[in-house]
């Protein structure tokens, strides 16, 4: 699975330690979403979309291959 969190971040300003402290979990924890090595609970990822004002799936999405 594939995701737009790096690139929303930006858009809104963010440090991957801030938003990881809005949504309660660690840095690394971002860093691990973004490169793709970590797939969220469905609990984290409507935080981060209600954060980002977007759909889950205008977030995270899945590739071919998944």
């Amino acid at each position: 699975m594939k995701n737009t969190i790096k690139v929303e971040r930006a858009i809104y300003n963010l440090t991957q330690a801030k938003l990881a402290e809005i949504i309660g979990v660690s840095r690394q924890t971002i860093n691990a979403m973004e490169l793709n090595k970590y797939v969220p609970s469905t609990v984290l990822a409507l935080k981060i979309s209600k954060i980002f004002k977007k759909p889950v799936n205008e977030i995270f999405y899945l590739e071919a291959k998944d």
